[in-house]
C-alpha cells in the first residue's frame, strides 16, 4: 500500500468472523453483549456491518470470544506475511492448552530442521 492510498476496511467480513466465533463459543448476542459491556442489539448490528466497531470494541469482542484481532480482520489485511501468521494462529482455534503445545514444539523442531538443512546445504556449496 503506498502513501496515497485508502485502505477499505471490510465490515461485512468482520461481522462475519465475529459471528462466526461467536457461534462457535456457543454464546448467544446476549451473551457476548453482556461480556463486552454493549448490547445485543449492537452486536447484530456489528455483525451484519450495519454498524461499525471501534478498535477498542474489536478488541473488547476479541478478548470475549479468546482470539486474536487478527483473526476476526485477517480478510483486511494486505501483506502476505501477515496473512501468513494468520493462517499459522487459526491452527490454534479449537484447540486445548496441550494441543497448542504440541503443535508449538512441533514447530520449533520443524524450524530447528530447517535451520540445519539451511546448514547443511550451505557448507556444501563451500
Amino acid at each position: 500500500m503506498n502513501g496515497g492510498e485508502i485502505m477499505q476496511i471490510n465490515y461485512q467480513y468482520i461481522g462475519q468472523r465475529i459471528r462466526q466465533e461467536r457461534l462457535r463459543n456457543r454464546l448467544s448476542q446476549e451473551q457476548l453483549a453482556e461480556l463486552t459491556e454493549s448490547s445485543p442489539q449492537y452486536i447484530s448490528h456489528i455483525e451484519t456491518a450495519r454498524k461499525k466497531a471501534s478498535l477498542e470494541m474489536i478488541l473488547k469482542i476479541a478478548n470475549s470470544l479468546d482470539v486474536s484481532v487478527d483473526q476476526l480482520i485477517a480478510d483486511n489485511l494486505t501483506s502476505n506475511q501477515y496473512k501468513g501468521d494468520v493462517e499459522l494462529s487459526r491452527l490454534f482455534i479449537g484447540c486445548t492448552h496441550y494441543e497448542r503445545r504440541i503443535i508449538l514444539e512441533i514447530a520449533t523442531a520443524t524450524r530447528y530442521i530447517l535451520e540445519e538443512y539451511r546448514w547443511i546445504m550451505n557448507v556444501n556449496k563451500s
